[in-house]
């Protein structure tokens, strides 16, 4: 059986970022390149992606949770390869206003082993720019 820090390392490198664990929590931020203003001003504060894991049981399934901010026009096509995956898409909407272009913040969510949410998401992540 592998430790949750043998885990978080293979599901950081299968995302392409840092594993952290903090209270059990294994979680991997990616940040988006993406120029956007809001309220005219540029901002790069909140322009990620982040994906976590906790409490493994006893046949491999954990608790899996995902954020992403994500663009309009990207919004079909990394939804329809989530849900393809089984992933749950658990809410999509705005966190600020102003934005140009409009940026949103999709949330996504499932109970299975680690490693194979972050295969899922990982393929979905390969559509956004």
């Amino acid at each position: 059986m592998f430790t949750i820090h043998q885990v978080c390392q293979q599901y950081a490198q299968i995302l392409g970022g840092e594993a952290k664990i903090n209270n059990g929590v294994c979680s991997v931020e990616l940040h988006r390149d993406l120029h956007v203003t809001i309220q005219g001003r540029p901002s790069k504060a909140e322009l990620h992606t982040e994906l976590m894991f906790e409490t493994i049981d006893t046949q491999g399934n954990a608790l899996n949770l995902g954020e992403t901010v994500i663009l309009e026009k990207e919004i079909p096509l990394f939804t329809s390869i989530l849900v393809k995956n089984g992933i749950i898409l658990s809410a999509l909407h705005n966190h600020w206003l102003f934005t140009k272009p409009t940026i949103l913040y999709l949330h996504f969510q499932s109970v299975e082993p680690p490693l194979h949410f972050a295969h899922k998401v990982a393929e979905a992540l390969r559509t956004l720019k």
